[in-house]
């Protein structure tokens, strides 16, 4: 697979990840989050504090579960790493929330970090799939390094 492989990987998988969690942030779970800590969010979204965290946080999910499902040739493998990453990176988040910030609720741990799970796994199977579409379609070109045809991922 080749870095423009990788590139477009990531730019198709923005989209996905960025449509399901404004689904739950924007429509979804609004409610409860305004219940829960109303109190403590910002009158309006910081836009590039936000596209850094799904910058960083798409690369994660690609880094530590698409690619080496697909490297595996391994849906299985992505869709089982991916809720793995997302426990670990939500509940880390919410936990630190938890200890630092005043008035943090239990609930919204759970929540979040079970959201957390499903996003992560939702985009990771997404990702996976448009990836082996990538390569079935030869956009995956030559390895990287090698130099020596396709990728041993199809």
């Amino acid at each position: 697979m080749t870095v423009r492989y990788y590139i477009k990987l990531y730019l198709l998988t923005v989209p996905v990840f960025f449509a399901l969690d404004m689904f739950w942030l924007g429509w979804l779970a609004v409610d409860f989050y305004q219940e829960q800590i109303g109190h403590l969010l910002a009158g309006q979204v910081n836009w590039l504090a936000a596209l850094a965290f799904y910058c960083i946080y798409i690369a994660g999910i690609l880094i530590f579960a698409v690619l080496p499902g697909l490297k595996r040739q391994s849906l299985v493998h992505a869709a089982t790493v991916a809720p793995a990453f997302g426990f670990f990176t939500y509940s880390t988040y919410e936990l630190t929330n938890m200890a630092t910030l005043p008035d943090w609720p239990l609930t919204l741990v759970l929540v979040d970090t079970l959201w957390g799970m499903l996003l992560c796994t939702s985009v990771a199977s997404l990702s996976y799939l448009i990836g082996r579409w990538l390569l079935r379609a030869g956009h995956g070109g030559e390895r990287m390094g090698d130099g020596q045809g396709e990728s041993s991922c199809r």
